[in-house]
């Protein structure tokens, strides 16, 4: 599992690379489009992560009591919160094209949309473990002593999770 988020944290260095090499060459274009985006969807999108985070740390935590029943109720909860992120990026790309924002908006835009994009894509897999994890505790998958699977699911979203907080700080707060 470590493995894994080693990679996806190398992965979006290089992804932050190109932002601030393309920050570096164009400040005026990324000072002036961070105050084009959609700041609200920016926030609501940190919201259901940092939450869905919160919720997937209470099932590890009943898993690991033995109260096998509200552990999987909490991953429920996780899920159904995080499912809410592909709704949110869904209407703040559609916010983003009926405002002007698409790829022919400038160097700004298109680093705003291979980062997000590239977010979406992780987050959706982090979605799809949480589904798999539910199907896991539906089958005994899940004890106790032995959640490893549930923890590495947590471990992915987290990580997911820190990534999305450093492109909200660089293209929706700090910009």
């Amino acid at each position: 599992m470590w493995v894994g988020v080693s990679l996806e944290y190398i992965e979006f260095a290089v992804f932050f690379a190109v932002y601030f090499v393309a920050r570096w060459h164009n400040p005026e274009a990324f000072q002036q489009g961070a105050t084009r985006l959609w700041t609200l969807g920016g926030l609501c999108v940190t919201a259901v992560m940092v939450t869905g985070g919160y919720l997937l740390t209470r099932a590890i935590a009943s898993t690991r009591d033995g109260d096998l029943v509200w552990g999987q109720r909490w991953l429920a909860l996780a899920l159904l919160t995080g499912l809410i992120y592909p709704l949110l990026k869904v209407l703040e790309w559609r916010w983003n094209l009926a405002h002007g924002i698409d790829a022919s908006a400038g160097v700004f835009v298109v680093v705003y949309y291979y980062l997000t994009i590239n977010h979406f894509i992780h987050a959706s897999w982090g979605l799809m473990g949480m589904a798999w994890g539910l199907v896991r505790f539906r089958y005994g998958g899940y004890t106790a002593d032995d959640h490893r699977g549930l923890e590495a699911i947590a471990t992915y979203w987290h990580a997911t999770d820190m990534v999305w907080l450093m492109v909200f700080a660089l293209f929706y707060a700090f910009a």
